[in-house]
């Protein structure tokens, strides 16, 4: 199963040193502050910011999910 991984997004964000509010500018949102409640998961991306969010972070839109593989009980 993929899940999205918001760490990834945060990690990335600052690998390339970039501030929230350049963050925030590049996905044409208002502020800094909106901006952090997406990548802290309080606001869910949608699907048609990924490919803005993968061009601002430089890396494709598969890097956002991670693969889970879940425990079944025996």
């Amino acid at each position: 199963m993929k899940v999205f991984s918001l760490n990834f997004i945060k990690q990335r964000r600052q690998e390339l040193n970039m501030t929230l509010q350049e963050a925030a500018n590049a996905m044409e949102m208002k502020n800094a502050s909106t901006y952090l409640k997406y990548e802290n998961g309080v606001y869910a991306f949608k699907a048609e910011q990924l490919p803005l969010l993968a061009s601002m972070l430089r890396c494709s839109e598969e890097n956002f999910f991670e693969h889970k593989i879940s425990k079944t009980a025996i």
